[in-house]
């Protein structure tokens, strides 16, 4: 097997093995009007040692699958009606974690400082649209909610439990990349 169809073998199964990690990472859950998940926490691993490319796809291919309607979101749920419904935002925000990465990973140098930095940019874009979704979605469905009840509800618990997940994620990207021999 020539040094070509070895790495593309390799990046295939790396980024199914990813994808397979944020499903199993969203069946961890705690039940809420957003469910507490590591999710992010593995969107960020992928994206941390996948790289951008690989990583965004891992992410893509994620929610592919569960828009077909394999179980995979949070509480073993699949299909577009999940992404159409309340958090849909959030969940579709994962893509936006795993772009901004990219992005900063393409334009910026590889510090920690900066790879830091686009997980948080990434968190936030995901918390405004996730936010700005589910404000719309909620008003349509129930009845008019403001931007400010939707962050009590829907971002604010969530800050400190994503910036742990992100921390960890960096320190054990870390080593996972030196056992795949990426370093």
């Amino acid at each position: 097997m020539n040094n070509s169809v070895r790495k593309s073998l390799t990046q295939s199964v790396e980024v199914a093995m990813f994808t397979a990690i944020i499903a199993v990472c969203a069946f961890i859950s705690i039940p809420s009007s957003v469910p507490f998940t590591l999710q992010t926490f593995a969107i960020f691993l992928a994206v941390l040692v996948l790289g951008g490319k690989m990583g965004s796809l891992s992410v893509f291919i994620y929610l592919c699958l569960g828009a077909i309607g394999v179980p995979i979101f949070a509480g073993f749920n699949g299909g577009i009606g999940v992404l159409l419904g309340n958090t849909g935002g959030y969940i579709l925000g994962f893509m936006f974690i795993a772009l901004i990465m990219w992005m900063f990973e393409t334009v910026l140098p590889k510090r920690n400082f900066f790879i830091i930095l686009s997980m948080i940019v990434g968190l936030f874009v995901c918390y405004a649209f996730g936010s700005m979704w589910f404000v719309i979605v909620y008003t349509k469905n129930t009845g008019a909610i403001g931007i400010g009840a939707t962050l009590m509800m829907c971002v604010i618990p969530y800050i400190i439990p994503d910036f742990i997940k992100m921390f960890v994620a960096f320190a054990l990207s870390r080593r996972i990349k030196k056992i795949l021999h990426r370093v």
